[in-house]
């Protein structure tokens, strides 16, 4: 099967795609193409957020949104892979990273279904609409992150008719993963800064670190709030 039919069966054929990974059919061939072209749409839809500021914004942030979606997914498997085997789970480190990674395949294409909005947004705001842009494309990481993290949470929950005295205890700890999986994200993004490029701001590949993701989103609603009064 090619890369582009790995990901047009997670798209079309859900059930069938989560079964092969249950059964471990070609998980090298899946977590290639899963790897592939996810960081094809996520460096396309960064191109475009990116895009808001300048051309090198736009380059610089289609390597940093698919580095970020990734890196996140790395540094959170290892605790859902170790706990999930002490309460029980038999599936591999390979089965479980092929899980995750159609979790990020999942949001990449439900951002590329976003980008034509996003697009028109870039093309008739202003620079000075900063604070509104940077806010939307929140909402939209948002939203797409959580249909992400809801599927994740449907393929990878244990079977109800498991008679395994820890099945609750491996739903609880997906649960908290998830969780642990969002904080991670929106901290590396903060770290990983700028992703769009603040108006009448020279290009940066990274900001100074301060603060956090909560205080940036604050700041920017208080500026359209300021901005609207």
């Amino acid at each position: 099967m090619s890369y582009l039919g790995v990901f047009l069966e997670l798209l079309k054929d859900r059930k069938t795609f989560l079964d092969e990974i249950h059964n471990q059919v070609q998980l090298k061939t899946k977590i290639s193409a899963l790897l592939i072209c996810s960081f094809a749409c996520f460096a396309f839809y960064g191109a475009i957020i990116g895009a808001f500021s300048s051309p090198l914004q736009a380059i610089a942030s289609a390597v940093k949104l698919p580095a970020l979606y990734l890196l996140t997914l790395i540094v959170c498997l290892p605790a859902l892979y170790i706990f999930n085997v002490l309460f029980g789970s038999t599936k591999s480190i390979a089965q479980h990273f092929t899980y995750i990674l159609s979790t990020a395949a999942v949001i990449a294409l439900l951002l590329c279904g976003f980008a034509p909005v996003t697009l028109f947004f870039l093309i008739t705001i202003t620079g000075r609409d900063y604070s509104f842009f940077l806010l939307l494309n929140v909402a939209i990481f948002a939203l797409t992150g959580v249909f992400g993290v809801s599927f994740l949470h449907q393929a990878m929950r244990p079977d109800t008719e498991e008679t395994d005295s820890n099945v609750k205890i491996r739903t609880k700890i997906l649960r908290l993963w998830l969780i642990l999986y969002g904080f991670v994200g929106s901290q590396l993004g903060w770290t990983l800064r700028p992703f769009f490029g603040a108006y009448a701001e020279k290009f940066q590949v990274f900001r100074p670190h301060s603060g956090n993701f909560l205080t940036g989103v604050w700041n920017a609603i208080a500026n359209i709030m300021m901005g609207a009064g």
